[in-house]
């Protein structure tokens, strides 16, 4: 079968009309997919399609691969993060060090279900633990119709057709990655799709045991909405969710972190909130 020179520019973009092209119509396309299925038949779908094809992802340092899966019915592809490794010390390249350092695919996991608690599942991709070759690994959903990331947004200085829900969904990254300590929250790991929506992936190196914030300036505002669910969080209900995947003193961190962001945001009062809107 020919393929057009459109047709390879496409897939190279992303949208994953090569698969589609080879497989025939039977089967939805990767974007049909992401639109008609609910969060919990994504997570079904990354514990049991057929891997059929796979591939190094391009960007990333955690040897992250880029898999297609296929149930026979239609096709997605996802990332396969394998990492799992922990040091008594860290030695950063900047010549910082870190106690009890942790590199896990399990925290993509916890960051997943924590964002589910959290109402913020429309801005992180489903995370589930399944075997890869054997190994323990995290299988991502893999975020569809990317325009870009925020290395790239910022590189070449493009703006938001929308600045205020740009804004808006930025203060939620912010707010996310002090509640769970994000030590590499690098601008690869923010993903634009096409309706200028930010995708928070990659959250292999979180959920330290600190009980201080890592970066209190980057607290902005918040949304209502994320702040009265951050309230409700507990000890019992965390480890209900989050376990195996963090440890008793990880999560008794993420609580820490917690109470210390809504003392933050309760001292800054009304001006400080707002009500970010649904994503269309």
């Amino acid at each position: 079968m020919r393929i057009s020179r459109q047709g390879l520019r496409l897939a190279a973009a992303g949208t994953l009309l090569l698969p589609a092209l080879v497989w025939g119509p039977a089967r939805l396309r990767a974007a049909d997919a992401g639109q008609s299925l609910t969060s919990e038949q994504k997570e079904e779908f990354l514990r049991n399609a057929h891997i059929e094809q796979e591939k190094d992802a391009k960007k990333g340092v955690t040897q992250t691969l880029r898999i297609t899966l296929s149930d026979g019915k239609m096709t997605h592809d996802a990332s396969v993060q394998r990492i799992n490794e922990s040091k008594a010390v860290f030695q950063a390249q900047d010549g910082t060090s870190e106690f009890n350092f942790k590199d896990t695919y399990k925290f993509n996991i916890a960051a997943w279900k924590l964002a589910r608690l959290l109402g913020i599942d429309d801005m992180t991709p489903p995370s589930v633990e399944r075997k890869y070759r054997g190994d323990p690994a995290a299988f991502t959903w893999w975020v569809d119709d990317v325009l870009m990331d925020e290395e790239t947004r910022s590189k070449q200085k493009a703006s938001a057709p929308n600045t205020d829900a740009w804004n808006q969904e930025m203060y939620v990254v912010r707010v996310f990655d002090q509640l769970i300590f994000n030590t590499d929250r690098n601008l690869t790991n923010l993903l634009i799709d096409k309706q200028w929506h930010i995708w928070m992936i990659d959250h292999s190196r979180a959920f330290r045991m600190r009980h201080d914030l890592r970066e209190s300036k980057n607290l902005v505002q918040c949304d209502r909405n994320l702040l009265a669910k951050m309230k409700t969080l507990d000890q019992a209900t965390l480890k209900k969710e989050l376990t195996p995947y963090l440890n008793g003193e990880e999560i008794k961190g993420l609580l820490a972190r917690r109470d210390a962001i809504v003392k933050f945001f309760e001292a800054k009062g009304e001006s400080a909130l707002y009500n970010r809107p649904p994503r269309t």
